[in-house]
């Protein structure tokens, strides 16, 4: 094998995990699925659903149209509009940085690309919502008896699963690290 081509060999067992990912932006596309799923379904709520008023659909799962001035859990939401912008602010910087971040991936970390474009979708869409509306729409509500979790949407859930991601890919990271 000439010289200049065996650092591209693949046989060798930490060639794949040190190679740069061949267009990482590329898993963009996923951002922007999760960001159209987001705004349709929360554009579907708004058009199909009252304000507050619960649509059973499974006894322990409602649709219930809801505006969180808020973070997750209605964090900061009863203050006096400050945190509209702040939320703004902070998810513009997360969208950034993360991308930065998807840029310089390597060629094994589609778990962490995936993971990633979610939350970059999730906290597009989000921000969407705070730029137009001032709040963020929420429909999805779970409950158990007369215990209600916080009401979310699609673009939380995106959130959730790529930390979920991010997690399971750093307890592999170290266990991969923890072998060598």
């Amino acid at each position: 094998m000439p010289e200049s081509s065996q650092g591209a060999s693949t046989t060798g067992s930490d060639a794949p995990q040190t190679a740069p990912m061949r267009k990482p932006l590329r898993w963009l596309w996923l951002a922007v699925l999760v960001m159209a799923l987001d705004l349709a379904t929360k554009a579907m709520a708004s058009a199909w659903l009252s304000y507050g008023q619960p649509v059973e659909i499974l006894p322990v799962f409602n649709l219930t149209l809801l505006h969180n001035t808020g973070a997750a859990f209605s964090f900061l939401a009863g203050h006096d509009g400050w945190q509209r912008w702040f939320f703004a602010v902070v998810a513009i910087g997360a969208s950034v940085g993360l991308t930065i971040w998807m840029s310089r991936l390597r060629a094994d970390e589609r778990l962490l690309a995936a993971s990633l474009a979610a939350i970059i979708g999730g906290a597009l869409g989000n921000l969407y919502d705070r730029l137009v509306h001032g709040y963020v729409v929420d429909f999805l509500s779970f409950y158990w008896g007369q215990h209600y979790f916080p009401a979310f949407n699609l673009a939380d859930i995106a959130i959730t699963l790529g930390a979920i991601g991010l997690i399971w890919e750093s307890l592999r990271d170290m266990r991969r690290h923890k072998k060598s």
